[in-house]
């Protein structure tokens, strides 16, 4: 009687498993105090599994809030995400200066004999509002002769950074009670908010440093989607990320 036998080459090919699709998307971080942008960058990078990750515009180590970062394909998005407008609350102190414009350097004291009036304060923070010249600090990671900024000005060298144009939507003064004048300021893309502590104690002749800064948005990216550095110790998959914008 003969029998139906079936080699190996006969036998049906074995199904392969579906590959993976890449993960793609966007995740809002709120920065912690002393991270880099790319310390955020690099531990999204690891919860996400190695994928590849940007950010779409630097925050200061000593800034807080949103940075959005891209991972996949969503990495096209970075240019047009850093071109949105951005929302910071920051608290300028207006009794010193500082060499870096905010509370990493030595404060350089100011002596002022009678505080500015409120009225004062808001008068000098109306003429900056709109398209103004504004110089980087010379802490800044602009690049000068193929090197950054902060790095030369480190070295005791003279940064010499010439203004340029960038544009404030609107000032809101939230509280003033000297030295301290926190504002709520919406601009647009290469705004620094060093800069704009330090002119406005030029402009009321007094000091002028950012003694604390927060970023509450960039564009539609708020800090109420932002995921807290506690989270990227957890893995981050495609179902915790947000769509990229249309190209």
């Amino acid at each position: 009687m003969l029998h139906d036998q079936t080699t190996d080459n006969e036998m049906p090919p074995r199904e392969s498993s579906p590959t993976p699709e890449p993960i793609c998307g966007l995740l809002v971080v709120d920065k912690p105090l002393d991270w880099s942008s790319m310390h955020v960058v690099r531990r999204v990078r690891r919860a996400a599994g190695g994928a590849k990750t940007g950010h779409a515009g630097t925050l200061d180590p000593l800034a807080t809030g949103v940075v959005v970062c891209c991972l996949g394909k969503a990495t096209r998005c970075v240019e047009q995400i850093m071109g949105q407008t951005k929302i910071y609350e920051a608290e300028i102190d207006l009794s010193a200066f500082t060499a870096t414009d905010d509370r990493e350097a030595a404060r350089e004291e100011v002596a002022v004999a009678t505080p500015p009036t409120p009225e004062a304060v808001l008068a000098a923070l109306a003429a900056m509002i709109g398209w103004i010249a504004q110089t980087p600090p010379a802490h800044s990671a602009i690049h000068v002769g193929g090197q950054r900024a902060y790095k030369l000005a480190r070295q005791g060298k003279t940064v010499d950074l010439p203004p340029r144009q960038v544009r404030i939507d609107a000032i809101d003064l939230l509280n003033y009670a000297w030295p301290v004048a926190k504002v709520k300021v919406t601009c647009g893309r290469g705004t620094y908010i060093r800069s704009l502590a330090r002119d406005l104690g030029k402009a009321l002749g007094t000091g002028g440093h950012l003694a604390s800064l927060r970023r509450t948005a960039v564009g539609s990216f708020t800090l109420e989607q932002a995921v807290t550095a506690e989270r990227l110790d957890q893995p981050i998959t495609q179902a915790d990320l947000l769509p990229a914008l249309p190209q």
